[in-house]
């Protein structure tokens, strides 16, 4: 199957860009960004800046990666979005009962040690440490601006 390339104009990178500066403004990041960025540049000086660059790689190499295999297997947006609305509506009925919350708890455990584990091992000091917290931080927050993806691609 062939597939012919899309040519992006100018005002698809200028929402692109848009569409970044609104996620970093969103009501869950906007409260955390004097703490990310005051620690970073409490690690050195230019920790911001490697911070930026390793959330910046990390998001990219996220959305590619996604976007590309995604493309290749001939996935339906439809189902991510019914999947993931699936999903949100059962970790919301867990988060309304308190048995729910334990037994989730009690099954989610090893998952959690195992990575307070690794994530100890790392080394967080410095330009290098704060690269590799934004290069982390890209993957926990790569599904976040899901919503206003949606939003500037159906226009």
């Amino acid at each position: 199957m062939w597939v012919e390339a899309v040519e992006l104009g100018s005002g698809s990178y200028a929402l692109g860009f848009l569409a970044g500066v609104l996620t970093v403004l969103s009501p869950c990041v906007l409260p955390l960004l004097p703490i990310i960025v005051g620690t970073a540049l409490a690690a050195h000086p230019f920790g911001a800046v490697a911070l930026a660059l390793g959330l910046a790689l990390s998001f990219t190499g996220v959305g590619l990666f996604v976007a590309t295999v995604g493309f290749a297997v001939g996935l339906d947006t439809e189902w991510f979005r019914t999947v993931a609305g699936v999903l949100l509506i059962g970790l919301g009925a867990v988060l309304l009962s308190g048995s729910l919350q334990r037994r989730f708890e009690r099954a989610t455990a090893s998952i959690a040690t195992y990575g307070d584990r690794w994530l100890r091992r790392l080394r967080l000091e410095g330009l290098g440490g704060q690269a590799v917290l934004g290069l982390l931080l890209g993957l926990a927050w790569a599904p976040s601006p899901a919503w206003l993806t949606e939003l500037t691609t159906r226009f």
